[in-house]
């Protein structure tokens, strides 16, 4: 990639931007410098979208026609995986799930998404379970104890129990009430010596009783009676006028009706639970149901007898339930157990393409652990087991004063936003690193990356990307709406600070601009301005509030006094002449002792007012720092020439000695109201033109972010006062 052509149009607020990033040898990097609101957040979303094989649009007007297009030097669309954006901040990483940060991005995805496939699954097919058993505590955990054998893993014991699931399904078994029996006072009862010896004699009576009937015996009882009959009910088989035969020994009985199998069914039933020995013995158990607690269970057994021969063997007849519950979902449960056997299979891929990262891990916590001013340091703490147990690796914490491990939680709940920032990175060095190892050619789209940490760290970002500068393989377009990381990001990277890598987005009404910055114009723009004083009105107004902060700093306030008059309406701001200004100048800048103004008799003020008229027609969007100072002080002059005349105090006026601006708006809300006509133009003026422009960028950073139609119209708003 010597060349990167990029063309967007109708994408998330981006009207239109076409640029074409020149990349020569060993010139890798480029900066923009984008005011809020302008396209930085925008133009990381369509790259991001684009590597991702997402649309880009419109999400107000959907309606336009969006286009994004990529090509290289060849006009070859670029490989959408040799594209990645770094985000400000993506706590992705902090989830709380089983994948590790140390696990590459797209391994962790994978990992994550069959575990999340899985899960889904599971939950589902529990819901089922939970519905038709009624049961109302965990499903998971009541499975995983009834069937203990298989362990304590629930799909392990899905696995186990495939064998055994089938889609026929016990109706009589679905009657059951299930929390009626297995809940702890009836286990508790059910176990008791006494109990068991009492439904151990009932079991055998019954088993006896059964054998004696004519065509009930063990294995074919009145429950699997019952499903016969219900089965030959619903399919209308005896309405088809067939029959079926009842063998007993060498006695042969046609039943023809339904009736009729229903009565021989009902005597059937009756000569077992109707014997007198049999009821009996269910009365002792009956007695010995005393405890409130089993009451509910009592009235339960005491209308469904044929339930009492199973409660001897509680833990088969437990299994017996569970299985047809399962049986009744045998799809569901057929796809959970497919798909987690798959799942096993990816998972272990995963984790072996994991492992051959091993290095890679070492060297990211290497980095991370040696430039980093955190009170933390990383170490992956289960190293030996992620290598032979099939275990994801884990990253522990550790306080580099006690050198004890620190829960996650608790680490994140007491780091600043810059150190959770500096933990998020450790994802971003490891994806760079492995780029870099696999020889993959990327575009790395890094937005607003140092946005909100400290000096320490911030430097630490910067000399991390000038080595991602120094790669070939690797082009970068760093995004950032904070201009003193412009700044820095310009002085460090050298073919940024001596090439024209470094640029300045601005949105016109044609679409967005990319303006090229000279390195000195942007760091020191004074000393570029004093190099034209002399030939340009624009630039010797710009410098009056600089050369304003270098007479408060060298201690002449004689000077700074007569300048400030040139930025506030004074007693004397209308008087000072040209001739003044070329004064101070030479008096306190060492280097313009030949400085010759032209027009040393014009008012500075008159100056002042006369460019003001000529930028409220020519100022264009774009960098233009000394056209937006200009008009800025312009705007601020007039502003306070119309309230000092409403307020109509010269004493008032005459005191303030310190951000006139505000004060005399203040002033002025104060005696005219919070509704009065002109209180919006005032509010922008003290919104849009900051009370000092110093010295320090971060000071003139407001200006450089304003919108040169806005300040053309506030300036006309302001005339109009």
């Amino acid at each position: 990639m010597k060349t990167i052509n990029i063309e967007i149009e109708n994408c998330y607020g981006i009207s239109k931007l076409e640029y074409k990033f020149d990349y020569p040898q060993n010139q890798n990097t480029y900066v923009i410098y984008a005011p809020n609101g302008v396209m930085k957040t925008s133009f990381a979303k369509v790259f991001d979208d684009y590597s991702k094989e997402l649309p880009s649009g419109d999400l107000i007007n959907t309606s336009l026609t969006s286009i994004r297009k990529f090509t290289d030097e060849n006009e070859l669309e670029i490989n959408k995986d040799s594209v990645f954006v770094i985000k400000p901040y993506d706590d992705t990483f902090e989830s709380n799930k089983t994948s590790t940060l140390l696990v590459k991005k797209e391994l962790k995805d994978k990992y994550e998404n069959i575990y999340n496939v899985i899960n889904n699954k599971k939950k589902s097919l529990i819901s089922d379970l939970s519905k038709k058993s009624e049961y109302k505590s965990e499903i998971e955990i009541e499975i995983i104890s009834t069937f203990s054998e298989y362990g304590n893993d629930f799909f392990k014991v899905l696995k186990k129990l495939k064998s055994v699931i089938t889609n026929n399904v016990d109706e009589n078994l679905l009657k059951i009430k299930y929390n009626e029996i297995f809940n702890n006072d009836v286990v508790e009862f059910l176990k008791s010596s006494e109990t068991r010896e009492n439904l151990s004699e009932y079991a055998n009576k019954y088993n006896e009783l059964l054998n004696k009937t004519k065509y009930l015996k063990k294995g074919f009882d009145h429950y699997n009676a019952e499903t016969v009959q219900k089965n030959l009910k619903s399919n209308n088989y005896f309405d088809a006028k067939h029959t079926i035969n009842l063998v007993s020994g060498e006695e042969k009985v046609e039943i023809s009706s339904l009736k009729e199998l229903e009565d021989v069914l009902k005597k059937e039933r009756e000569s077992v639970f109707d014997n007198e020995e049999i009821k009996s013995i269910f009365n002792k158990i009956d007695r010995s149901i005393s405890n409130a607690k089993l009451r509910n269970f009592r009235a339960y057994l005491f209308e469904n007898k044929e339930i009492t021969k199973e409660l001897l063997d509680l833990g088969s007849f437990k299994r017996r339930l569970w299985i047809n519950y399962l049986n009744v979902f045998y799809d569901k449960y057929i796809d959970l157990v497919s798909t987690y056997e798959s799942g096993e299979i990816e998972i272990t891929k995963i984790v072996d393409a994991a492992n051959r990262e091993v290095t890679e891990w070492e060297k990211v916590l290497s980095i991370f652990n040696s430039r980093f001013y955190v009170p933390f340091m990383l170490k992956v703490v289960n190293k030996e087991d992620s290598i032979l147990k099939d275990i994801v690796p884990a990253v522990g914490y550790y306080h580099k004063d006690t050198n004890n491990e620190i829960n996650k939680e608790l680490l994140k709940s007491t780091l600043s936003q810059g150190e959770l920032r500096a933990l998020y990175l450790i994802n971003i060095i490891f994806e760079i690193e492995s780029r870099k190892n696999l020889g993959i050619e990327t575009l790395y789209i890094i937005d607003d990356i140092a946005d909100s940490f400290d000096y320490k760290n911030k430097y630490a970002i910067v000399q991390y990307i000038k080595e991602v500068d120094q790669s070939d393989l690797f082009k970068t377009i760093i995004l950032t709406h904070n201009f003193d990381f412009y700044r820095t990001i310009q002085e460090r990277i050298e073919n940024v600070k001596y090439g024209d890598k470094s640029l300045i987005a601005s949105r016109t009404l044609d679409g967005i601009i990319f303006e090229k910055v000279n390195n000195s114009y942007v760091s020191n723009p004074f000393k570029i301005w004093k190099q034209d004083l002399a030939t340009s009105d624009i630039k010797l107004i710009a410098s009056i509030s600089f050369a304003r902060n270098i007479c408060e700093h060298i201690g002449r306030d004689d000077f700074s006094n007569k300048l400030t008059s040139l930025l506030h309406i004074k007693p004397d701001t209308a008087s000072i002449s040209i001739e003044e200004l070329e004064t101070i100048y030479k008096e306190v800048f060492k280097d313009l002792q030949t400085l010759d103004l032209p027009g040393k008799e014009r008012k500075v003020y008159e100056v002042i007012k006369e460019r003001g008229i000529e930028l409220s027609t020519t100022l264009e969007e774009g960098l233009n720092l000394e056209n937006k100072i200009a008009i800025s002080i312009v705007i601020r002059l007039t502003a306070e020439e119309y309230m000092i005349r409403m307020i109509n105090e010269p004493s008032y006026v005459a005191g303030i000695n310190s951000s006139q601006t505000g004060k005399l708006y203040r002033k002025f809300k104060a005696k005219f109201g919070k509704d009065h006509e002109s209180i919006k133009v005032l509010d922008n003026v003290n919104l849009m033109t900051p009370e000092n422009i110093h010295l320090n960028s971060f000071m003139f950073e407001p200006i450089l972010d304003l919108s040169s139609n806005h300040l053309k119209q506030l300036y006309l708003e302001v005339q109009n006062l």
